[in-house]
């Protein structure tokens, strides 16, 4: 068996990151992943471009059982050292709303900086190689029996990422190594996910998908968020939705409020006022695209003069636009989703290294373990603080 002082299994985000930071700390580092690419999940986010990380990154940004174990790595390690890291790698960037950082010609840049960092710190990352059994042996050494060779090691992080994107090669291995090392593993749901219509409301508005328009959704836990809104052929999309969804359950409503920062009542009232033969379709077409404004309303609503309209028929419809309630069937789960809630159960690990309290060398980073971000580079920032974390105590 060959002996590494660290061994990583997971050539994402947080492996490579934990694994450049330990080597340049003198430890003989290998990276082990199945896959036949490092950083797969890098390469396709953002669009391509990679959301990197965010200019502001606080704490209130992540859900985990344990609201405060984060607040070490994040604060250990910044957004502010990640971003020094690219721009010493000669890495150009932009920012885009809410302080997203994103590279300005391709994801494969963030890549290839890890890859040498990895180089430069002398950790060696082998592809396509499966795992067959882990286990602990009487010296407290980790033992890897593997499709390229057996190993054995005194310190094992576990960075293979939650079940989103199964295109990808996501698995639950993380899980179950978690699991026979006796390791609580909390359940877990796609997040960052589109809702999906039910069949009646997939006929009454698969119609309007591609639009996109302001909004600021509410989920039942008074949890709200001011994003686009994307109607979509299965349901609904956009990042004020995919935020949304981290905070929603199965069965519960979400508000969508068309209007934001705007009360539709006044905006109706004024309306009435100035032009009171002016036609409801006319009025409401003037704030929202006119296929949304017909879907959501009667055509015999529609057509009539604002003044013909009741005052409770006009409240009504102000409330409609503004907290327009609506039941999804569901969401489109892990196949499109970006991050995965729930995991590896942080009470488990020390929130200053990573480490299992309760297993001596065995280390959790990244999606792997119930911590998730915000859409916007938080979950990327995770993985750069909680391998960095790893990193300097392996």
């Amino acid at each position: 068996m060959t002996h590494h002082d660290v061994i990583i299994i997971g050539a994402g985000a947080a492996g490579l990151m934990c694994a450049s930071t330990a080597g340049y700390r003198g430890r003989d580092v290998l990276v082990l992943d199945n896959a036949k690419q490092a950083g797969k999940k890098i390469l396709i986010s953002g669009g391509g471009r990679c959301n990197f990380t965010n200019q502001k990154v606080e704490p209130h940004n992540f859900l985990c059982g344990n609201s405060h174990f984060v607040k070490s790595a994040l604060a250990r390690y910044r957004s502010n050292d990640f971003i020094e890291l690219v721009e010493r790698h000669g890495i150009e960037y932009h920012e885009r709303d809410h302080g997203q950082l994103f590279c300005n010609d391709s994801a494969k840049e963030i890549v290839t900086m890890l890859m040498t960092e990895c180089e430069w710190a002398g950790a060696k990352v082998q592809l396509r190689t499966e795992m067959t059994k882990v286990s602990k042996n009487d010296q407290g050494q980790f033992e890897l029996q593997t499709s390229n060779g057996d190993y054995t090691c005194d310190s094992l992080v576990i960075a293979t990422g939650g079940l989103s994107m199964p295109k990808l090669g996501a698995s639950p291995y993380g899980y179950k190594l978690a699991e026979q090392f006796g390791l609580s593993v909390l359940p877990t749901q796609a997040g960052l996910v589109p809702f999906t219509w039910h069949t009646e409301q997939k006929e009454r508005f698969e119609p309007l998908s591609g639009i996109a328009v302001p909004s600021t959704i509410t989920a039942e836990d008074g949890t709200q968020f001011s994003e686009a809104l994307l109607f979509t052929h299965r349901g609904l999309s956009g990042p004020a939705v995919l935020q949304i969804s981290n905070y929603w359950q199965a069965g519960q409503a979400i508000k969508i409020d068309l209007l934001p920062n705007e009360s539709a009542k006044d905006k109706i009232e004024t309306a009435l006022v100035n032009n009171p033969k002016q036609s409801l379709r006319n009025t409401l077409s003037q704030w929202l695209p006119k296929r949304l404004v017909e879907t959501l309303f009667e055509t015999a609503q529609l057509d009539k003069a604002l003044n013909q309209l009741g005052h409770g028929e006009r409240d009504q419809i102000a409330k409609d636009l503004n907290e327009w309630s609506i039941v999804m069937n569901g969401t489109e789960g892990y196949r499109t989703a970006e991050v995965t809630l729930g995991g590896v159960d942080t009470n488990e690990l020390s929130s200053k290294t990573m480490e299992a309290k309760n297993v001596a060398g065995l280390y959790f980073i990244g999606e792997v373990m119930d911590v998730s971000g915000w859409l916007g580079g938080f979950n990327f920032q995770w993985a750069w603080s909680s391998g960095v974390a790893a990193g300097m105590a392996v």
